[in-house]
């Protein structure tokens, strides 16, 4: 059984559509670091180039897209306002763009969504509809906030634009490391996997494109191998923002430009993180440690020059801080 209909649409966007969002968001987006590690060269066997995201605008490539979607729209939609369905990353990066153009954002969120998730989304100016924790619902409280206000739906990733935003990161990773052997990006809906593969393919077409995927959340994986979108049945993984399902339009870029998907166990994951903490000293979330778990592990045995986007470091850090509280004080 597939969770989408797989007669794949076309792709309407390439490497200029990347290049002129990349222009379009010169003002607006950070034009974040690449960083080196010696150990992880040595672990891998590869020169490693790490293309930190984390350093984005709300901490995560996902300001890309929904900026470079928010500058594409006219005038009277942006009056009207956008609307989305997120409780993580595109919901604060939204309304950050949404912020920074005057437009408004609406955010629909399930009611389970982490508080501090909440704030920070509404900490940026825009209005949350609570909703149901399931699909069902989201879809639904969208489709009525849209039609009652006339909002412009803007999806996470099932969206050309935001699409194309997210290809910003590879295309950048690639004028600052030089060429590259492998890229690779990680993937739950697809987005900034299906950005990645357009803009390397646009640019460096003789570069291996992977992605990387929690071992229990590896829809990506079978969807490539079978050629038919695979669901994901709401997988148990710490990498929470790897959990959602391909969608048919970044099925459709990763299906023909996308080599392989690797994948890593959660205790691999786990102490991906913790290496780029301890190592590089900057903090990562899980979702972006899973491309680095496959190097360190060699599971994926790339040679030459490797880049990796490390996607986000949205980490609650409550627990922890709590628990120096607790002792210290």
């Amino acid at each position: 059984m597939t969770s989408e209909p797989n007669d794949m649409p076309a792709i309407p966007i390439g490497i200029e559509d990347i290049v002129q969002a990349a222009q379009r968001l010169e003002p607006w987006a950070h034009r974040t670091p690449v960083l080196t590690s010696r150990t992880l060269d040595e672990r891998s066997g590869a020169s490693v180039f790490l293309k930190c995201e984390n350093l984005q605008r709300v901490g995560a490539f996902k300001f890309r897209g929904a900026m470079n979607a928010l500058l594409l729209l006219d005038e009277d939609q942006k009056a009207a306002g956008v609307v989305t369905h997120s409780s993580g990353n595109h919901a604060q990066a939204l309304a950050l763009a949404g912020q920074l153009l005057g437009v408004p954002v609406t955010i629909v969120m399930p009611r389970t969504a982490p508080a501090v998730k909440r704030a920070a989304t509404e900490g940026y100016g825009a209005r949350i509809v609570l909703c149901e924790p399931t699909l069902e619902s989201r879809e639904s409280t969208v489709a009525a906030e849209s039609q009652r206000h006339a909002f412009t739906l803007v999806y996470p990733f099932k969206d050309w634009n935001v699409i194309a935003g997210h290809g910003t990161a590879a295309l950048e990773l690639l004028d600052q490391a030089g060429p590259l052997d492998v890229a690779i990006a990680p993937v739950g809906g697809g987005g900034l996997l299906a950005g990645t593969a357009l803009a390397v393919n646009g640019r460096s077409s003789g570069t291996v494109v992977i992605g990387a995927e929690p071992a229990n959340a590896d829809d990506a994986r079978r969807s490539l191998e079978t050629g038919l979108i695979q669901p994901s049945f709401d997988p148990r993984t710490i990498a929470d923002g790897l959990r959602t399902s391909l969608g048919t339009r970044t099925f459709a870029v990763i299906r023909q430009y996308v080599d392989a998907i690797v994948t890593s166990s959660e205790a691999e994951i786990i102490d991906a993180t913790r290496f780029v903490w301890e190592r590089l000293k900057i903090v990562i979330e899980p979702s972006s440690a899973v491309v680095v778990a496959p190097l360190l592990t060699a599971r994926l045995r790339a040679k030459g020059r490797v880049g990796v986007i490390l996607s986000g470091g949205n980490v609650d850090v409550e627990t922890f801080f709590q628990g120096l509280a607790a002792q210290w004080l």
